[in-house]
């Protein structure tokens, strides 16, 4: 029985860490990213607390494979999800016909009107799954689903990337490529 404590708290610790890890390495304005948005691991480890250790069993156990090492193991980064102008190497790629977006219901009216903006973010985020879409709009309040024809969006020339987690990446989606909406 203690164990598994201990493994609830180690598990709730390592969620904890990897949110300030992921507001370290995509939002922090005090620092000086290079162009690729690598932070130096030598820096979180001074001046933010983490160990390599952590750092590592972090980007081996987030769900979402949100950051990477460089190949040297000294420094890491966000995958995507920046709202500092970082170039993250994204590639551009042929999207699938339907993609899916997550936010809440509150926001449906706003967005049928003015479409799906990035906000603070370079780009805005879509997936290739319901299920994932619905996870993202459960941690802002009641889910809702937007269904995207991204196929149309692409051969009207609308550009997408594919990050390196499997994250669909746009400039923006204008509410004429919604093609359906599950609340």
């Amino acid at each position: 029985m203690e164990y598994n404590r201990m493994l609830n708290d180690h598990a709730s610790y390592l969620i904890k860490q990897g949110e300030k890890l992921s507001y370290l390495l995509r939002h922090d304005k005090s620092y000086a990213f290079d162009e690729h948005g690598w932070r130096e691991v030598s820096d979180l480890e001074a001046n933010h607390g983490f160990t390599v250790e952590e750092l590592r069993e972090i980007v081996a156990t987030n769900n979402k494979q949100r950051f990477e090492f460089s190949e040297d193991m000294t420094c890491i980064r966000a995958r995507q999800g920046h709202s500092i102008q970082v170039d993250v190497e994204l590639a551009e790629a042929t999207p699938p016909d339907i993609l899916f977006h997550g936010t809440t219901k509150d926001a449906i009216s706003s967005i049928m009107k003015q479409g799906i903006l990035k906000g603070e973010r370079l780009y805005v985020h879509l997936s290739t799954t319901f299920d994932t879409a619905i996870k993202v709009g459960e941690r802002h309040g009641k889910p809702a689903v937007l269904v995207i024809d991204a196929k149309r969006m692409h051969e009207e020339g609308i550009r997408f990337f594919l990050s390196r987690n499997d994250v669909w990446l746009t400039d923006f989606v204008d509410a004429n490529y919604l093609i359906g909406v599950s609340e």
